[in-house]
């Protein structure tokens, strides 16, 4: 066959000492055809490894295959066959990420016929008009050569051929979780009050990384009055500032008055807690949210459109009485001495923000939308024909899908009445990441490309020489690689080791699991990084360069949320913790993910396990 197929000639054979290799008929096969035999050694598989590697690799497959199926041992040989199948379609490095198929026939592996071993199956049968027009089988594989399924029928104990095939792939893995889950009767107890965790650590990381990624893009430009009219864009800015003002006039931000005896005019950096502010915390849109948005859209095929609040914070009403001095270059004439009394909120004041939101979550409650009880930036509503409408916010940005544009329609002139509005039409970016869609295959993107060719440029790794793994293996990161000496402290105090990371973790936190456990990694050693540790920053930019166009792929599946969680085992060189890492996917596509240190020091794998399986449990819950 092969040589039919190559028009290449067998020159050497080896194989072991088997049975089936060492028959007389056999040889004399090999003989005729001018091929020389290379026998092994008995219990030398070295000798011949390619082909025992394989061997292995196949009965690993076939030993899941059949636990996974609930099948007996019998069948191991269409398990081993439908691992050769599979294998034959996979990607494998040692071929340039090719297929075996694709480079012995030139045509790309198809994978429409991929089926899961051990799913029950419906076969098609011609019966009588009375009798049941299909018959139940379990998936075996594949028949080579013929355009068909290979099935078992318990009921007549034979295999069975057939094209007319439908299979329950679902049910397979859900018998499966039934059958090795034990349902108990839990004993009822006193009821209380169940409040979501706090996680300040987690928030506190996603802002310093988007505090980051804000620098990143943003450009050099004046921080006060005099630096904006003696720039070279002086013009622009003008006309920036006086269109602000007239929004300020329009939403009658202020009052002019005079000063009222012993009170200070207050700067939002100048702010007193209790006297100018009380509370300050507003809720932004968690990033999986939004990913998991995404994913419903793609899924079930939404329309997707964005929208921009103009001078959001200008809508929220001020609890306090806070006096500011009037703008320079915009002062009044005649009243040079009156200060502004504060009526609506204004940027730099630090109750803004939570002013905004609680207007706009006071609009959407009163017009039939739920606030999300795991994230307070997500609306839904419900209409009459059973679609939802999903708006979410993150500040003055906001995500409306629904299945009909006329409702996204409906729900943007509701918003415009009370807020004044900027229509963005369908969806293109948020956060910084990219939204691409694809209509006629039904698959959605998110992709940082420009973000990372902007961090690639700053960090001077455009021209790197790009690699394939996040972290190295030899990277074998901890606290005794920190400075020692003052030449390594000068050194590093150039480097800008911090700044850097927080890049990564931006890129992580939005559109980048596999990055995950090497920001992780590097990340513990912010306060004191050495040569090596920056060494292991620079490998993980050189892997982004790589592979800069991989993004999140959103597609039109069945599969609902599914979590994977893992530990490591005191991987921690400093102080032996173990390692989390979990991820859940809608439809196939990551949508929440995070590799975090435990922090407690497990005593055996079981503890590591137990305790990582707990953070992806409270991840799952909310």
């Amino acid at each position: 066959m092969i040589e039919k197929q190559t028009g290449k000639q067998i020159k050497y054979l080896r194989t072991d000492n088997g049975l089936e290799f060492c028959s007389d008929e056999f040889n004399k096969l090999c003989k005729s055809e001018g091929i020389v035999r290379h026998l092994t050694v008995r219990h030398t598989p070295q000798q011949n490894g390619v082909a025992e590697r394989m061997n292995r690799t196949i009965m690993e497959k076939v030993r899941c295959m059949l636990s996974n199926a609930n099948l007996p041992k019998s069948f191991w040989a269409e398990a081993a066959s439908t691992a050769c199948f599979s294998i034959n379609r996979s990607p494998s490095v040692a071929i340039e990420k090719k297929t075996p198929q694709e480079v012995w026939s030139g045509n790309p592996a198809n994978y429409s016929d991929l089926k899961i071993f051990g799913c029950p199956a419906y076969a098609h049968v011609n019966n009588g008009k009375l009798e049941p027009r299909s018959i139940k089988c379990v998936f075996l594989g594949y028949k080579a050569g013929v355009k068909g399924y290979k099935l078992w029928c318990p009921e007549n104990r034979k295999v069975v051929i057939s094209r007319d095939v439908v299979l329950m792939k679902l049910l397979c893995f859900l018998t499966y979780l039934l059958k090795t889950v034990p349902i108990k009767k839990i004993k009822s107890r006193t009821k209380r009050e169940i409040k979501p965790p706090k996680k300040y650590a987690e928030a506190d990381l996603v802002a310093y990384a988007l505090n980051v990624a804000e620098d990143i893009d943003a450009n050099q430009e004046p921080s006060n009055y005099s630096e904006a009219i003696s720039c070279e864009d002086s013009e622009k800015w003008m006309f920036a500032m006086q269109e602000e003002m007239e929004s300020l006039h329009k939403n009658k931000t202020w009052d002019l008055v005079k000063l009222p005896k012993a009170r200070l005019v207050a700067k939002g950096y100048s702010q007193v807690p209790g006297v100018d502010f009380t509370d300050v915390f507003s809720p932004v849109v968690k990033h999986s949210s939004i990913r998991a948005l995404l994913g419903i859209v793609a899924m079930h095929d939404l329309e997707l459109e964005q929208l921009d609040v103009k001078t959001a914070f200008l809508h929220g009403e001020l609890e306090e009485d806070i006096y500011m001095q009037q703008p320079e270059g915009f002062t009044v004439s005649e009243k040079e001495d009156y200060v502004c009394l504060l009526k609506k909120s204004l940027y730099g004041l630090k109750q803004s923000p939570r002013q905004w939101y609680k207007r706009f979550d006071s609009f959407m409650t009163s017009h039939d939308f739920k606030r999300s009880s795991f994230d307070s930036c997500v609306y839904f509503k419900k209409n009459n024909n059973g679609s939802f409408v999903y708006l979410l916010l993150y500040v003055d940005d906001m995500l409306i899908a629904a299945k009909d544009k006329g409702e996204i329609r409906k729900v943007k002139a509701q918003l415009s009445e009370e807020f004044e509005m900027k229509d963005l039409g369908p969806a293109k970016k948020i956060l910084g990441m990219e939204i691409l869609r694809d209509r006629k295959t039904s698959k959605l993107y998110l992709s940082q490309k420009g973000y990372i060719e902007k961090l690639l440029c700053r960090f001077n790794m455009r021209s790197a020489k790009p690699v394939s793994t996040p972290l190295a293996a030899h990277f074998r990161l901890s606290s005794t690689l920190s400075p020692q000496s003052d030449d390594e402290i000068e050194y590093m105090s150039h480097v800008p080791y911090s700044s850097a990371v927080g890049s990564l973790m931006y890129a992580m936190v939005c559109s980048r699991p596999d990055l995950s456990y090497a920001v992780s990694a590097v990340s513990r050693y912010m306060a004191n990084p050495g040569k090596e540790h920056w060494k292991a920053v620079q490998w993980i930019l050189r892997y982004l360069r790589g592979t800069i166009d991989v993004c999140l792929q959103f597609g039109r599946t069945e599969d609902g949320v599914i979590g994977y969680v893992d530990a490591d085992f005191a991987g921690d060189l400093d102080r032996r913790r173990s390692l989390t890492g979990y991820v859940f996917t809608i439809g196939g596509c990551a949508i929440s993910w995070k590799a975090t240190l435990q922090t407690t020091v497990a005593l055996s794998t079981t503890e590591a396990e137990y305790m990582a399986i707990t953070e992806a449990c409270k991840e799952a819950i909310g």
